[in-house]
């Protein structure tokens, strides 16, 4: 019995390995296709080529999943690892590792419940950290000379928060145009919201005093983008005041705990960012009113206080009557006084003069005219030796200037050497590199008329082929036509991006 199997055995047909992998592919191709696989996202990888691996699994098996570049950029979620979603793809091999693996066009979260416990997730994460405390929000300027918006530019929300500005208090708007859904929303949303705190203040383009970063309302999914990490980042480092109007009411995103005020809607951003002008207006004249009422009614109690004062008073004749009186007995004794004092001088005077006499003169003239002498001296002395080390200073400085020179005169031939040099150098590197050192290798250049060919199957349908070699050009003529005239050697013209470049296109 052994012997009969071994002899079936030796008569099976013998597979390739390309073979038996090829029918393994087209079983599992033809036999499942396009499926959508339910699983959890365990490792994710997304190399710089842009592509996506990452694995699908549950209590008992793991799919190997792959998207290429194009197919991540169209993704409304990205899968993140210990995310349960449903995967939609085809299902084929990699005979190169011997295993099946699913290519995947689209991922989409498995219910809202996981949905919801990843936002949950993040938002532990980043409350975490500090980007949702009360401590960071800004309050909001009480009018705004230059609001900022990011948003869709063609939506209704620019239009309602325009409209609800002009009716309350028109200001200056700066609209930042923004995807406000798909894939492109989150980078393009934080994009803005720094390039807004990025302006300079009092540049060409006037920096906002508040940002308003607004959305209608949507599903979870659709206001997805609100809630990626880098937007939130983006509005928790705002040196600007920021509101956030991304949905109805009954939406809340991650944006909104980050911001520093959050508006239900986007027509709310707009009331909560300008007061009404009218209101303050009427305002401003109520408390004008009262204020000039007010002020006339401080004057009246002055003006009574003042006369209810006075009439306690006595009469100013009254009060200045001893004054005057003391003042009258004082002036009495004033002119004798003076008088006493201008003799008592007088005496002092004359005895004060009695001690001088002209030898005391000429003494004190002479002793000081000798301290005059020797100080004209020292200023004289002072002079010759800054006039002395003027001249010094002035030769030190002919002698460097003269150095200078010196130096200079050495130093542009020398710089010319070296340029000439470079570009000796330079003209070596530009005919190594050009074409016509490739001809001189035996190298040769075909064309059809200014066309360059570079396959046999575009020479057999020209008619006439123009070869050029490093000693000039020969034409050859279709079968049973005469060989023209070979034509004098002239720089080829460029007429693709293939032709070689000419010796003096690299520089």
């Amino acid at each position: 019995m052994d012997l009969i199997d071994d002899s079936s055995e030796g008569n099976a047909h013998e597979y390739t390995v390309s073979e038996i992998s090829g029918a393994v592919k087209r079983v599992i191709e033809g036999e499942f296709g396009r499926v959508r696989v339910r699983g959890e996202v365990g490792r994710v990888s997304r190399p710089s080529s842009g592509h996506m691996y990452f694995d699908l699994k549950d209590q008992g098996a793991v799919i190997a999943a792959v998207s290429w570049k194009g197919q991540v950029a169209r993704m409304q979620v990205r899968p993140e690892e210990g995310m349960e979603v449903i995967a939609t793809g085809r299902l084929t091999t990699f005979p190169g590792q011997s295993k099946y693996q699913l290519i995947v066009d689209t991922v989409e979260p498995a219910g809202a419940g996981a949905l919801m416990a990843m936002l949950e997730a993040r938002r532990k994460a980043l409350a975490a950290e500090g980007l949702f405390d009360a401590g960071r929000k800004r309050p909001l300027p009480w009018l705004p000379e230059v609001i900022g918006v990011v948003t869709s530019p063609s939506g209704a929300v620019i239009r309602d928060i325009l409209h609800r500005l002009r009716e309350r208090f028109p200001r200056r708007v700066l609209i930042w145009p923004v995807a406000v859904q798909g894939q492109a929303c989150a980078p393009e949303v934080a994009r803005a919201i720094r390039g807004f705190n990025a302006l300079p203040e009092g540049g060409a383009i006037p920096r906002p005093d508040l940002i308003i970063v607004a959305r209608g309302g949507g599903s979870l999914e659709d206001l997805w983008g609100f809630n990626e990490e880098i937007v939130v980042r983006a509005a928790a480092e705002s040196r600007i005041p920021l509101i956030s109007a991304v949905g109805h009411e009954t939406d809340t995103t991650l944006i909104d705990h980050a911001s520093d005020r959050r508006a239900p809607t986007p027509t709310a951003a707009a009331e909560i960012a300008v007061p009404v002008r009218a209101e303050l207006a009427a305002r401003l004249g109520e408390a004008g009113v009262r204020m000039a009422r007010a002020a006339q009614a401080r004057l009246d109690h002055r003006s009574q206080r003042l006369s209810d004062l006075s009439r306690a008073l006595g009469r100013p004749e009254a009060l200045t009557a001893p004054a005057r009186q003391r003042f009258d007995l004082v002036s009495d004794r004033l002119d004798p006084a003076l008088r006493m004092v201008t003799v008592r001088g007088r005496e002092r005077l004359v005895r004060a003069g009695a001690g001088l006499s002209l030898g005391t003169l000429k003494g004190f003239l002479a002793r000081h005219s000798d301290r005059v002498g020797d100080l004209g001296k020292r200023l004289d002395n002072a002079q010759l030796r800054r006039r002395a080390e003027a001249s010094r200073a002035v030769k030190d400085n002919r002698l460097r200037l003269d150095a200078l020179g010196e130096r200079l005169s050495h130093a542009g031939p020398a710089r010319l050497a070296l340029l000439q040099d470079r570009l000796d150098r330079l003209d070596r590197m530009r005919l190594t590199l050009g074409y016509t050192e490739t001809l001189r290798r035996g190298y040769a250049v075909v064309r059809a008329g200014e066309t360059l060919v570079t396959t046999a199957k575009d020479a057999r349908h020209a008619p006439a082929l123009e070869i050029e070699f490093r000693d000039g050009r020969v034409t050859v003529a279709p079968s049973g036509s005469p060989p023209a005239d070979p034509p004098a050697p002239s720089r080829p013209r460029r007429t693709r991006r293939e032709d070689p470049p000419e010796q003096g296109d690299l520089f």
